[in-house]
């Protein structure tokens, strides 16, 4: 489907146990489908009942990888977004994206880029102990010639791809989690130099430079239970001084109270796009996030779930995050959504057993050309790789939602 935005969605490229470093946070071998799987009401009596209506699917299939693009595609998702992972001098979670999306025999038809989830690994992903917010299993941080080492192999083996998404011909590249890449460089002087090193390397490699992107964060994370704490704000003049190219977020939940209906939240996130617009000389990338409940990582209730999230209220909230677009014609046409896969945070636009399609229907109505054209697509036909072209590893995924 032609269309004149990039609408990216990240991947959470947790779906597949290919990596044997996962299994100490999920030992069933199957990524964090089994926190999904394993779903148990809590003691107060609250049920997360979200079902994959695709299956438990192996995201590091390119058989997989090749329903889901066309799928996207068909619906007007046209790039993803990947977290992407550095841990001990070594990356991870990197199956999804190599051997899944980037083996597809269609990836060329969507672009793709990295958001650097450079946060601390601690305990969350493991539900048996995710109560333990504090011990961390992996830093975050990478000193100056680790963070050369990890530039060079993006370089070489992503920002060349002829699908990586490119601003003005350079490389996006987004870092989540300011505080950890400053901290780990040695400073706001140390960071700055690294970043020039960057830029320039890219150059080195025949590309015009490198389009930097920071996902912005509140004080309020520190507050909320389950979610990474950052401490380290971007500030417009601390994005002047970095070189920072443009700006986006990663969910509400970092930035607002998201305990509350859907378009009570909405209100919030408009004011704060106009608040950005106004503050930062840097382009602001309107970000929108379809829900946060990420009671399935915990044994025990958890307070803090966006309510009223029907496909509905996200129509609006694209239809805002399209008109932020529409309003500045020098803005390059992005929209960054939470996510195409957060099963266990309860964002995603995947089709469940409560919402069917709706979500990815909602992307559709706002953002094709053809504004009136309705798409709907039956489960069975359209949702389904040929069982020829999937791997043993994604049957078997499949036989455990068939129980």
């Amino acid at each position: 489907m032609s269309s004149k935005y990039d609408v990216a969605a990240y991947i959470w490229p947790a779906y597949t146990g290919q990596e044997r470093r996962t299994r100490i946070f999920w030992p069933e071998g199957i990524g964090e489908w089994q926190t999904v799987r394993n779903s148990k009401p809590k003691s107060n009596g609250y049920s997360w009942n979200r079902q994959p209506l695709w299956g438990f699917q192996d995201e590091a299939d390119p058989a997989v990888m090749e329903m889901q693009i066309e799928n996207a595609v068909k619906y007007g998702v046209n790039v993803f977004a990947y977290d992407w992972y550095w841990y001990d001098r070594r990356p991870f979670l990197e199956h999804c994206l190599n051997d899944g999306f980037l083996k597809a025999r269609n990836c060329h038809r969507m672009k793709f880029y990295l958001m650097w989830a450079n946060h601390d690994a601690t305990q969350l992903w493991d539900i048996r102990n995710s109560s333990d917010e504090d011990t961390v299993v992996w830093s975050g941080q990478v000193d100056r010639p680790a963070f050369e080492t990890m530039a060079l192999r993006l370089i070489e083996k992503y920002f060349t791809h002829p699908q990586y998404l490119r601003i003005d011909g350079k490389p996006l590249f987004c870092i989540y989690d300011l505080r950890n890449f400053v901290e780990g460089l040695g400073g706001t002087e140390a960071a700055r130099a690294a970043i020039d090193w960057f830029r320039e390397a890219c150059r080195q490699a025949g590309l015009p430079g490198l389009h930097l992107q920071i996902i912005l964060q509140s004080p309020c994370v520190a507050n909320m239970s389950g979610i990474d704490k950052q401490t380290l704000m971007l500030t417009p003049e601390l994005a002047e001084h970095l070189t920072v190219d443009s700006v986006t977020h990663y969910q509400y939940v970092h930035f607002t109270n998201i305990n509350r209906p859907y378009p009570d939240v909405m209100k919030d996130v408009l004011a704060q796009w106009k608040e950005l617009k106004r503050s930062f000389r840097i382009p602001y990338f309107p970000h929108v996030s379809l829900g946060w409940d990420n009671n399935p990582r915990f044994i025990e209730f958890r307070e803090g779930i966006m309510q009223d999230t029907t496909p509905e209220n996200i129509r609006y909230a694209l239809q805002c995050a399209k008109e932020y677009i529409d309003e500045q014609a020098d803005l390059y046409p992005l929209v960054t959504i939470n996510s195409w896969n957060e099963w266990t945070e309860t964002s995603y636009l995947l089709p469940d057993n409560v919402n069917g399609c709706g979500y990815l229907q909602a992307v559709q109505d706002v953002f094709s050309r053809k504004r009136g054209e309705q798409h709907p697509l039956k489960t069975d036909e359209s949702f389904s790789a040929p069982p020829s072209e999937v791997s043993d590893l994604t049957q078997s995924y499949a036989a455990v939602l068939r129980g």
